[in-house]
């Protein structure tokens, strides 16, 4: 009876699998959990269990596009920063990664005795990479094989077996090696956020200048000199008179100066400067400049850098922090603002109401969506998944609804605005979307594999989910051991490298409890979609 509804009611049962899978995902054991993903396991019991069930392939296109999209958004600027620094090295390090996932690939082949088409499913399957699948399936067609049928059978049920290996394996190799390697994740959080746009812990601390060698150079010169990652606020002397600190205030012996950082950066301005005033009540000196956050909801202003905003030079006013979601950063003429950020100003009353006006300060506009820009985007991103692209041998494919739209939100957030058009999303609209499309594919995907399992359980589906797991649990700490060890490239990155699908993202931003996994993730994407597509038909040609 209650299967019947199930089978009936697709919907129902998309969101009996997402409730649950939640429930799941909360489950932390020793600091760790499984998130989102947790989803996808629920959704593999389903299917398993129930006969019949299913849910829309439309739904896991949309939770693929949705997810992909807003991941491409939020991290193109930090995507193409780190490209221009060690691009050729991480791309190189990728491609390699990848072959020794094919050369391992191989191996099945003659431990466990598969036949072609099951090995190259293995593959696709093993490495959660749906169009290399379609890749191999559409180049089977292509040749007009001999029993094409059943070779195309064989390599789906190759896939549907080891697909899920291909998320749980990965995930137990990252723990393995996360203990083995001794990573922490908060030193190295640190030391990438000189690089990128991280969450500070900032605070903020008056300095009072001691040091004579300082007096009369300008903020601007020591800054330059020493390469500091602060903000300064508000300045006091002697005579207790309070102005903004601008980058030509001369320094005086005895200025109070208010310093925004992180607290090691703090102390490393102090160090120059002088001292840490830890009675000073130069914050609580309001009398002639307020404090105040004030909500970025004006389209018009989004998209937008700092300096392009000229904010000091029509009003009394200085940005010292920006708050995006729960992530809080330094204001730099570089930072590009979005809708839904809230910025602390240090201004005179009166440019506080100007400003309020500028930026909107409305928490409901901030949070809307332009569905003009998001649907453009995504729309284009479908049709460069549709065009077809020919490598030498004749191999053909496509960028697919992960590809394509990925290409086209790493472009479209990287340029934020064309004249009026503001292509980037809320920060909290962003991360919603993100969510609901990794449930609605991952309730999919679970679904659908767990019936597969059922009907194609085996003594040879027992081999093909060892070999799976051999595949992805070898490759992925080979992999990690390589690019830590002797690449040197900072762990949190290398887990967007290794996060082959949504599913092992989300497990590895909880893991790191950090953002720098979605940058490597979004460098690894374009760079294996078309490897795996490549490396799948080469594997079925060289085996046949």
């Amino acid at each position: 009876m209650v299967n019947q509804i199930l089978v009936e009611n697709p919907i129902l049962l998309l969101f009996l699998i997402a409730a649950f899978g939640y429930l799941m995902g909360n489950i932390s054991y020793k600091g760790s959990s499984f998130g989102v993903a947790s989803v996808l396991f629920v959704g593999l019991f389903f299917g398993a269990l129930g006969e019949g069930l299913s849910i829309p392939d439309v739904v896991f296109q949309i939770g693929l596009v949705l997810f992909i999209y807003a991941i491409g958004l939020s991290s193109a600027p930090a995507f193409f920063q780190s490209i221009r620094k060690n691009g050729f090295r991480d791309i190189l390090f990728i491609t390699v990664s990848l072959t020794i996932s094919s050369i391992l690939a191989l191996f099945l082949f003659f431990i466990f005795g598969f036949n072609p088409s099951e090995v190259t499913g293995i593959y696709a399957g093993g490495t959660t990479n749906t169009p290399a699948l379609a890749g191999a399936i559409d180049l089977i067609n292509q040749q007009n094989l001999k029993g094409s049928e059943l070779l195309i059978k064989d390599m789906v049920v190759g896939y549907s077996f080891s697909y899920p290996m291909g998320i749980i394996g990965v995930m137990i190799a990252i723990l393995i090696c996360k203990r083995m390697l001794k990573v922490d994740f908060e030193k190295e959080k640190k030391q990438l956020s000189k690089k990128y746009q991280l969450d500070e812990n900032l605070t903020s601390k008056s300095i009072i200048v001691t040091n004579p060698d300082v007096v009369n150079s300008s903020l601007r010169d020591l800054n330059i000199e020493h390469s500091w990652n602060v903000v300064f606020g508000r300045t006091q002397d002697q005579d207790k008179n309070v102005e903004l600190a601008t980058w030509n205030h001369n320094i005086k012996m005895n200025d109070l100066l208010m310093v925004v950082g992180s607290i090691e950066d703090i102390h490393e301005v102090a160090k120059t400067l002088g001292e840490i005033d830890e009675n000073s009540q130069l914050n609580y000196a309001r009398s002639k400049f307020d404090v105040r956050r004030i909500f970025v909801s004006n389209p018009k202003i989004a998209g937008k850098s700092l300096a392009q905003l000229e904010i000091d030079r029509k009003y009394q006013a200085i940005i010292t922090r920006i708050r995006r979601g729960d992530m809080e950063m330094l204001a730099k003429g570089h930072t590009v603002l979005q809708m839904g950020d809230r910025i602390r100003f240090v201004a005179r009353r009166k440019d506080l109401r100007k400003l309020s006006a500028l930026f909107g300060d409305s928490y409901t506009a901030s949070s809307q969506v332009n569905l003009f820009s998001f649907g453009v985007g995504i729309a284009c991103g479908v049709l460069l998944g549709l065009i077809p692209f020919t490598l030498p041998g004749g191999i053909t494919f496509k960028l697919g609804l992960a590809g394509g739209p990925l290409i086209i939100s790493l472009i479209l957030g990287t340029l934020k605005r064309t004249g009026p058009i503001d292509w980037t999303l809320p920060y909290g609209a962003n991360l919603t979307l993100q969510q609901i499309g990794l449930t609605f594919l991952l309730a999919a995907i679970g679904v659908s594999s767990g019936s597969a399992f059922a009907d194609n359980m085996s003594l040879n589906g027992l081999y093909m989910i060892l070999g799976a797991g051999f595949l992805t649990i070898a490759s992925t700490i080979i992999t990690l051991i390589i690019g830590y060890k002797l690449v040197k490239i900072p762990f949190s990155l290398l887990l967007g490298f290794v996060s082959n699908q949504v599913a092992i993202l989300d497990f590895n931003l909880n893991l790191s409890k950090n953002k720098v996994p979605n940058l490597g993730f979004t460098m690894m994407m374009p760079i294996a979609l078309i490897l795996k597509i490549v490396y799948a038909q080469l594997l079925f040609i060289f085996l046949q």
